[in-house]
Order: structure tokens, then C-alpha cells, then sequence
């Protein structure tokens, strides 16, 4: 929404200005090195660590932890990052209470795990801000690949093709490359600038070449790509936003999430990003929390989110919506929007509550809101795609389509979780698979 251009009632500068720094601060800040001895000395070190298995990149984590607690934190990034290239990133925004901290051997007996993600975070911050890359380019094979979005499954994908030594162009639909890690997460989560640090800090081990702006489908076609590329990489994510499916939902004031949360992400002072007073987020998902706490954050007087389900089918995993009510948001489930009331903008907002079977009860709630933010999925953009399998681009093994001589990995692909670090894997497992076809290991 153009800050010139306000829907009644949407307006920027709810607060105090000094607020906001404080409001949109580092959600975890890093620890220090004392804290980080301290945390790492809680790690059992075991032989079969549960967290492995737990992380969808299957980083060493008791190695790395090990090599905290020894002083030698830039061993631990390197021990991170052979697994899961953007490891600093994940170290933000994964949900670790639901992956390696939930398998944490001390969280099963204490109820107090190890604080993996936050110790990840120390060692990759550290190796990183020394400007060091500690991967060298193996010598180049004359191969060239395409990939099809710079976000976390293209970025990992093109990263071990290019170590691999292999050429990589990226082909990316925005204005900068990062994805999913530049345009949808919170911004609390990934402060000053990092997810650009970080993309230009990957970067380092050549071979890799971005071209903005280019989206499939639109200046680049698949067919097109597999004629000047010996593979491609399909890693675009998911461009379209699922509709709502209520009677005015096409009143001003009703918008997507992912542009509310990316309008943030890119404004030079959020202070100038306009938000409702009375804000309803309609979703169960991670965007849905992000938006929902980050309208509260702008000065919303009144946030709800609302949810189809029950909180225990909510993507969002607990600590974030615990995070949503810590910061005043309030969460509503088992209802379904039913219409959008207003003259030309919105003013309320219509439920259905629904029982588990999605049947109406006969109850309705009806919810001020002058915004509306849809949090309700993503789908699939694009022609002359693979074969789909649902509404993404179906895979087998290392992310192998119906298409020869192309893979796809990420948020578009079939079979994953739609995590930042599940993307990382699948880009990376792509890479390598493709490597094998280009060795002869593989057919």
C-alpha cells in the first residue's frame, strides 16, 4: 500500500517514534561469549543425538556445541554450514522448540533444553562478520545450471553446485535475492540487514551469477532455460496467494499478508508503514503470526487472528503463539470468515464458527476491522511447469521432476514443510543429485 494513499482509518505513525526501535528490536539477541560456554556446558554431547535426526539438514549439532565449549566457535560454523549453508538465517527463524530443542535429550528431562538455535547463531555470526567464507570453489567442470529462484532452496542449491564447481546463473523474480529470508519473515526476527548480509557473505565462493528480475514464466521459459543450461533448478517457491472465499472480500482494506510483511522488510522506516486500528488476520500459519504481532508492533489498537481450526492444527508452533499473546494479540478458532461488511472499505468482518467437521454451528461472531490481512496459503504460479502432484511440482528423490535434466526443491516442490530449512536440504540433496548425474555416478 502506497504511503501516499491511505484506506480510512490505515494509517502510519501510531506511536511515539522512539517507539519503534524498541518495538522491532532483535527478538533473540545474540549471546555473548560467557553465555555461550554456559549454554554449550548444558549439552550432554551424544553419542546419538536425537537433535541430528530431528534437523531436516542434519547438522552434527553435539560436534559443533563441543567446539563452542573449546573456544573455537569458527570450527562450529564450519561444522554448521557444510550441512546447512544458511545456517545463520535458519539459526533465526527456524522453529527449533518443534525440531532439534523438542528432541533435545535435556528438554525431555528437564523440560529445559539446550539452546541449540541460539548457540548456532553465535558461531555462524562469528565466523561471518570476519568476512570469511570457508569453502573454496573446486575446479571448474564447464557445466552450467539454471536456478529458478534466489530464495533458501535456490541459494543452497546454486552455493554446492558452484563448490561442486560448476556454474551457476540464478534467475529471480524481485528486485534482490533472498527469497522467503528478504520478503516474508518478520522483521524482528532477521534485523539490520542481515538477510542481504548473508546472501552477498554466500556469495563468496564465485562461480555464482544473480539476475534479478527475471521470472519463469514471464522473461525466461523452462523450455528456453533447458536449451542453454546442462540442468535446472526449480526452486521459485509459491507466487500466488489463495483466495478468501467470503461475500465482499474485494473491499478496500483487504490485502495479503506476505505484502504487508514485505512492505516491511523493505521500508526504510517502518514507522511510515501505514496499520488499521481494529486488525484481523485470517490464518493459522507463520504468516499469519508475523503479520498479526508486527501490526500489534506498528501500534494496531486491536489484533485478532482467526483460524479455522483449533490452535493444535495451527502451523504456527506454540511458542509463536504464545509469542502472538505475549504482544497482545488475540486468537480466535473453529471459525470461518463469512462476509466482509462495509461501504466500498471495510469496516467489519463476519464468522462462522464451525465444529470439527468444518460444519457451521449456527453461531456467528462478527469482528470490527477497518484491515484485513488473508494469511490462508500460497499457491503455485507458472506454465510449462513439470507435472504436478496437488497444487506443486512433483519429486522424487533428490527432487527429481517428470521433466529430465530438471529438479525443483522448496516451498514449490511436493513432499516438504514449507520450513526455511527444509528448503535448505532439499536444494543442497538437489545439487548434490545433479552433480551425480553430471560425474556419471547416477543416470
Amino acid at each position: 500500500m502506497s504511503s501516499d494513499t491511505f484506506t480510512p482509518g490505515i494509517m502510519p505513525g501510531r506511536l511515539d517514534p522512539a517507539a519503534y526501535s524498541e518495538q522491532f528490536s532483535d527478538l533473540h539477541p545474540r549471546l555473548d561469549p560467557h553465555e555461550a560456554l554456559v549454554a554449550a556446558d548444558r549439552c550432554y554431547f551424544c553419542h546419538d543425538a536425537p537433535c541430528i535426526t530431528a534437523c531436516p539438514t542434519e547438522i552434527d549439532i553435539p560436534l559443533f556445541i563441543r567446539q563452542i565449549a573449546t573456544g573455537t566457535p569458527d570450527a562450529a560454523a564450519k561444522t554448521i554450514l557444510s550441512q546447512n549453508i544458511m545456517g545463520g538465517m535458519c539459526a533465526r527463524v527456524c522453529p527449533t522448540e518443534q525440531l532439534c530443542e523438542e528432541a533435545c535429550v535435556r528438554e525431555a528431562a528437564e523440560g529445559k533444553p539446550v539452546l541449540i538455535g541460539q548457540l548456532q547463531r553465535y558461531a555462524t555470526d562469528h565466523l561471518q562478520e570476519q568476512g570469511v567464507h570457508p569453502f573454496e570453489r573446486a575446479a571448474a567442470t564447464g557445466k552450467r545450471v539454471a536456478v529458478v529462484g534466489a530464495g533458501p532452496a535456490g541459494l543452497s542449491c546454486a552455493h554446492r553446485l558452484a563448490m561442486l564447481g560448476h556454474d551457476v546463473v540464478v534467475f529471480d523474480a524481485r528486485a534482490k535475492a533472498g527469497g522467503l529470508n528478504e520478503y516474508g519473515i518478520a522483521t524482528y526476527k532477521t534485523v539490520d540487514g542481515y538477510a542481504q548480509s548473508e546472501v552477498d557473505w554466500l556469495l563468496q565462493i564465485g562461480g555464482i551469477t544473480i539476475e534479478t528480475g527475471r521470472a519463469l514464466g514471464r522473461e525466461e521459459t523452462l523450455e528456453s532455460l533447458r536449451g542453454v543450461f546442462d540442468a535446472v533448478f526449480l526452486g521459485m517457491g509459491l507466487g500466488g496467494v489463495n483466495a478468501l472465499q467470503a461475500e465482499g472480500s474485494d473491499k478496500e482494506g483487504v490485502s495479503d499478508a506476505v505484502d504487508f510483511i514485505a512492505e516491511l522488510r523493505q521500508a526504510a522506516d517502518v514507522a511510515q508503514v501505514p496499520v488499521g486500528r481494529d486488525v484481523v488476520v485470517i490464518g493459522g500459519g507463520m504468516t499469519a503470526i508475523d503479520a498479526a504481532v508486527q501490526a500489534k508492533l506498528l501500534g494496531a489498537l486491536n489484533v485478532t487472528l482467526v483460524y479455522r481450526r483449533g490452535r493444535d492444527r495451527m502451523n504456527a508452533s506454540v511458542f509463536e503463539q504464545d509469542l502472538a499473546a505475549s504482544k497482545g494479540v488475540r486468537i480466535i478458532t473453529h471459525a470461518v470468515p463469512r462476509a466482509v461488511i462495509g461501504n466500498g472499505a471495510v469496516r467489519e468482518i463476519e464468522f462462522d464458527y464451525v465444529g470439527a467437521d468444518m460444519v457451521p454451528t449456527g453461531q456467528t461472531l462478527r469482528l470490527a476491522a477497518d484491515q484485513v490481512f488473508r494469511a490462508i496459503g500460497q499457491t503455485l504460479q507458472g506454465d510449462g511447469l513439470p507435472a504436478l502432484e496437488g497444487r506443486k511440482i512433483a519429486v522424487t528423490g533428490a527432487g527429481r521432476t517428470s521433466v529430465e535434466g530438471v529438479w525443483a526443491g522448496g516451498d514449490c516442490a511436493s513432499g516438504g514443510d514449507d520450513l526455511t530449512v527444509t528448503a535448505v536440504a532439499e536444494g543442497r540433496d538437489a545439487a548434490m543429485d545433479i552433480h551425480a548425474v553430471f560425474s556419471g555416478a547416477v543416470a
